[in-house]
């Protein structure tokens, strides 16, 4: 099967300063971290709250959510984090 998205959710972690959302493989939950860091522009850390990350999140939902396949099929696993090097090129310039 191919990893879809079924559920747009996704879910701020302060404490661990990442958003989780969750893909599906068939029956295989697949859950995603993402460290928030990857939307912070230089100098602009600590300054942002939930809902800037989360807004973020969403306008650059295809490009994450493409990412994450991509992380899926080349290593699958029950629990996958990305990383800015994961997307290749700044995500700080789109936010």
């Amino acid at each position: 099967m191919t990893l879809s998205f079924p559920n747009p959710t996704r879910a701020y972690d302060e404490t661990r300063g990442l958003i989780r959302f969750i893909g599906h493989d068939g029956l295989n939950q697949v859950l995603f971290l993402l460290p928030v860091a990857v939307f912070d522009r230089e100098g602009a850390p600590g300054r942002r709250k939930e809902r800037d990350y989360l807004l973020a999140f969403d306008r650059l939902r295809e490009r994450i959510l493409t990412t994450a396949r991509k992380a899926y099929q080349s290593r699958p696993r029950h629990t996958i984090e990305l990383d800015l090097s994961a997307f290749g090129s700044s995500l700080q310039s789109a936010t």
